[in-house]
């Protein structure tokens, strides 16, 4: 199992957005960047991931589950743009926040602190490990 961070502005499509679609979830759609395409390329059914909210609130408030493979972006207009569906497994008992993140030792490395416009980004054993505890959630 590999393991990833989802970022969205919640004005956008929130945790709650999420949570209201349900077992089917929905498609991760709208990203335009090539290396954040390449990692969803990457994802595999099960795989688990953090919800992120950026803009506002800037932390991570549940946990996600990619539930399709790799498929055409619906909201592209080319077919260089792919996407996966996810859905919402469980909440963070603790949201952890940006700044929280930028001063754990464990977790200096991460994506999100060393390229943090990435709206999709690998999350290591080790960080997923670390923010399962922070959140007070089993991962």
């Amino acid at each position: 199992m590999a393991y990833w961070l989802f970022k969205s502005e919640p004005d956008d499509f929130s945790w709650d957005d999420l949570v209201a679609k349900g077992e089917v979830g929905e498609e991760w759609t709208g990203v335009r960047n090539y290396q954040a395409r390449n990692n969803m390329r990457k994802m595999a059914l099960g795989d688990r991931g953090f919800f992120y909210h950026s803009v506002k609130g800037l932390e991570i408030v549940g946990i996600v589950e990619i539930c399709t493979e790799t498929h055409p972006d619906s909201t592209a207009d080319s077919d260089k743009w792919d996407c996966v569906d996810v859905r919402a497994v469980m909440p963070a008992e603790t949201p952890v926040s940006l700044d929280t993140i930028k001063t754990h030792p464990d977790l200096q490395d991460m994506a999100i602190v060393k390229q943090s416009r990435l709206s999709v980004a690998p999350v290591t054993e080790v960080e997923w490990a670390v923010l399962c505890a922070m959140l007070g959630v089993e991962g």
